[in-house]
Parts: C-alpha cells; sequence; structure tokens
C-alpha cells in the first residue's frame, strides 16, 4: 500500500512538473518570437510577430494545475511550511495526535474543496464554458485538474494522519524526522 500510495504522489509530482516544463517552453517560444522579430526589424526585414495565443490565460491554467498537483507529493515528503511553535513542546505522543487530528480537519477541507471544485467542473462541463481568450479552453479542464490534486491532497492528509496515530513521525526531505 505504501509504494501504491507514494507511486501516486510521485505521479501527481511528475504532472505537475511537466506543467510547469510547459509554462517554459511557451514562455521561451513567445520570448524567443520577440527577439526574432527585434533583429528582423533590425536588419531591415519583415518581422514575423508571431505570438503564443492566450499564453498569459494558458500559463495561469498550467499554474493552477501545477500547483494543486504537487500538494500531496509535497505533503508526503514533509516538505510543506509547517509552523509547529505548539506541538514542538508537546511529548512525542501528544505531537502525533495533535499531528493526526489537524490532518484529518485538512483532509476533510481538502474533501469539500475537491467536491466544490468537482461539481464546478462538472456544471462547466455541460454548460461547454469556455475561457474568454484567444483559444477558448474548456474551464472543466483546468477546475477538474484542481479537484484531483485536492482529492490526492484529501488522501495524503489521510495517510499522514494514519502514521501519525499509529506512532510513526514523518521523515523530511533531508532525512530527519519531524
Amino acid at each position: 500500500m505504501r509504494r501504491t500510495l507514494d507511486l501516486l504522489y510521485l505521479g501527481a509530482a511528475a504532472l505537475a512538473a511537466l506543467c510547469l516544463l510547459t509554462i517554459a517552453t511557451l514562455v521561451a517560444v513567445q520570448v524567443g518570437a520577440r527577439i526574432m522579430d527585434f533583429l528582423l526589424v533590425k536588419i531591415g526585414a519583415e518581422p514575423t510577430r508571431f505570438i503564443v495565443p492566450s499564453l498569459a490565460e494558458i500559463a495561469g491554467f498550467l499554474l493552477a494545475g501545477a500547483t494543486f498537483l504537487a500538494l500531496a507529493d509535497t505533503l508526503a515528503k514533509n516538505i510543506h511550511i509547517r509552523v509547529d511553535l505548539l506541538v514542538t513542546r508537546l511529548p512525542d505522543r501528544g505531537r502525533q495526535i495533535i499531528d493526526g487530528l489537524v490532518a484529518l480537519l485538512g483532509a476533510g477541507l481538502s474533501v469539500f474543496g475537491a467536491y466544490a471544485l468537482g461539481a464546478l467542473a462538472f456544471k462547466s462541463w455541460s454548460y461547454g464554458d469556455v475561457s474568454y481568450g484567444m483559444i477558448a479552453v474548456p474551464l472543466a479542464l483546468p477546475q477538474g485538474v484542481a479537484s484531483l490534486g485536492l482529492l490526492l491532497l484529501a488522501i495524503a492528509l489521510i495517510d499522514t494522519a494514519a502514521q501519525a496515530f499509529l506512532g510513526q513521525d514523518p521523515v523530511r526531505s533531508d532525512g530527519e524526522t519531524v
């Protein structure tokens, strides 16, 4: 089960990285086209006037997708920013119980968010809602990806709660236990 969950989180993180790589590629193409147009004008040639249509909008959707898809993996690797001023002063078992309860609360909020975004994505798909840019992106796509990311986060939070209640401390990315 542990391996399956880790692979699930890693797969979502890989998709998040692909979203970021796509943003970087689109921006690089746009910047390259502008540089080429500048140089063409300098030598007296006609500029290409090439643009990446809806770049800002598509980059925003990809950034949202990357953000939500990366949540579960960063939680599982314990590299989220934590404010643990209070719990570090508790005995180990008390800290684990508090960590488990907070993770369950977070899971509940994540499930609610995933449900609400999933319902919105379904409505957008049903009505055929699209973005307003030059390229009409079906709004159900970014909404569905965000919903999936929140669902994966809920799974990771339940996993974290189970580990805490079983007395297992999560391991940070640098190998130390929290």
